[in-house]
């Protein structure tokens, strides 16, 4: 049996103490690769004499929509690998090596290496990134099971936190100092994440190893499966919600994209005056306060497993000081500075902000307050998507047909970030729950790289739609091309909720 699937002394916040060191080590994953993803359109777009390479818009966008495909496509052969030969834990110290090499790579800015970097980076994600989520679901049994939404929901506000940190900083320093620094600080990270979780990987028990290290340790691996009509049925079910996911993220991932595009040229940026020092402070707050959450929570972590694990704790420590030194150094840096722009990375920072703030809110309301079938929560989050472009089409309304530049109000950006960042939470960390509740234990891995590879379909689809911004916006208008990230999330939304009773049906008695 698994050694931590308790609810009794070890906990944090009432859920697993080793759910922390995932969430940990999520975070450091996603802060090297939403940093680096941060600054690919730029660099790619920037002018040579500004240190870029000066390609099109559409040729940009087109490679981040391949690179992004194809780091959600190798999670399924990830998973397949974990279940059948190195154990979910192997799988992501492995990955996170291999990630961290291709971090390196990028820091040469030369074709052959850029090139190679991002091979590296989508092999290690493949192994990566569907095992550690696996590996949460695993936490949680009979004794803890009404806690396993809210524990991806916890798990899923690490992924943010990386986001929200690396975007910041990583976009900050390649924006404003040099792209090679911000590359270079998204591996750092990420090495440090991967020792990390190697050195405190005995938390986990049992959990995670392959079925050689179980019977070398006789640990006992048959588990006891629903009749085959029932497992066929719940993966029938994994398959639909996955299939939704693509109308979620094909939209969602325009932030990388054509928002980002947006946020740099047709976003009034320039703050002078008291409006600049407004915005100085509050993007301090914005700063500060999650940084102080998560410090919070890192000594939670370090009083409870330090005794045990204290390398792996100290490396913790090591990384949020290194976080605190950066974040100081930058707020000083732009208090310093008479007149303030606001770098167009920044607008991505947003939605890993929301969900900081809001994922501890969401989390108690599916416990306690308002806790809908799986369909449902998956609808609302799509119309939320929908709701959040709907801004912007609104706000691009006054943008004349063909033109390569605006001065649109920076509201109607952070208003689309709020609103698909309530989206996202209620679809994505409800769909890793459901899959870790529906999937049979021996095709876990594999199931959550099902889950990856509809994501994978869906960055493509992201990218092809994105290079389309300039021949959409000038045929027609910047509005029509946020109007059709509007009406189809909102469409398919509405098609999954009347999907509900027969979903309910496949699954079985999963609530």
């Amino acid at each position: 049996m698994n050694k931590i699937q308790n609810t009794g002394a070890n906990t944090i916040l009432g859920h697993p103490e080793s759910l922390f060191v995932l969430f940990f080590t999520e975070m450091w994953e996603r802060f090297s690769y939403y940093g680096m993803r941060a600054l690919l359109v730029l660099f790619l777009v920037t002018e040579a004499a500004k240190g870029g390479w000066g390609w099109t818009r559409a040729d940009a966008t087109s490679l981040y929509g391949s690179y992004t495909m194809l780091v959600y496509f190798t999670p399924i052969l990830g998973g397949y690998i974990a279940d059948k030969f190195l154990g979910s834990r192997r799988s992501v110290v492995l990955g996170g090596f291999i990630i961290a090499a291709g971090h390196a790579s990028l820091l040469f800015e030369t074709q052959p290496m850029f090139y190679l970097g991002l091979g590296l980076v989508i092999l290690g994600t493949g192994l990566f990134k569907p095992n550690i989520s696996a590996i949460v679901g695993q936490l949680y049994n009979k004794e803890n099971e009404h806690l396993r939404d809210s524990g991806y929901t916890l798990f899923y506000m690490g992924v943010n936190s990386g986001a929200f940190f690396g975007i910041l900083l990583c976009g900050y320093i390649g924006e404003k100092i040099s792209w090679s620094y911000g590359f270079g600080l998204a591996g750092l990270f990420m090495i440090l994440g991967a020792i990390q979780f190697y050195l405190g990987q005995g938390i986990f028990g049992d959990i995670g190893l392959s079925k050689a290290q179980k019977a070398a340790a006789a640990v006992e691996v048959a588990v006891e499966e629903p009749p085959r009509h029932i497992v066929m049925d719940r993966i029938k079910a994994i398959g639909v919600f996955s299939f939704f996911t693509i109308f979620f993220w094909f939209a969602f991932e325009q932030a990388g994209g054509s928002m980002t595009i947006f946020a740099a040229d047709y976003t009034d940026r320039t703050l002078v005056g008291s409006v600049g020092t407004t915005f100085k402070i509050v993007n301090s707050l914005m700063t500060l306060i999650p940084t102080v959450i998560l410090s919070a929570l890192l000594l939670k972590l370090f009083f409870n497993t330090a005794k045990r694990y204290l390398m792996s704790n100290i490396l913790l420590v090591i990384c949020i000081g290194v976080i605190w030194a950066l974040v100081i150094w930058m707020i000083k840096r732009e208090f310093d500075l008479s007149q303030s722009e606001v770098p167009a990375t920044w607008f991505g920072v947003l939605n890993s902000f929301f969900l900081v703030i809001l994922a501890p809110m969401f989390s108690k309301m599916w416990d306690k307050y308002w806790d809908p079938s799986g369909p449902v929560k998956f609808g609302t989050g799509l119309i939320l998507l929908g709701l959040g472009f709907a801004a912007l089409a609104y706000g691009s309304s006054s943008i004349p047909a063909g033109a390569k530049t605006a001065s649109v109000s920076m509201i109607f950006l952070i208003l689309a970030y709020f609103f698909h960042t309530m989206g996202e939470l209620c679809l994505s960390p409800v769909g890793l729950s459901y899959i870790s509740k529906l999937a049979p234990p021996r095709l876990l891995g594999l199931m959550f790289g099902l889950w990856f590879l509809n994501t994978a379909v869906a960055n493509k689809l992201a990218g092809l739609t994105g290079s389309y911004i300039d021949e959409i916006s000038k045929t027609y208008s910047m509005s029509t091309f946020f109007l059709i990230f509007t009406i189809i999330p909102i469409s398919a939304g509405l098609i999954l909720m009347m999907l509900n009773k027969w979903m309910a049906k496949k699954m079985h008695g999963i609530h």
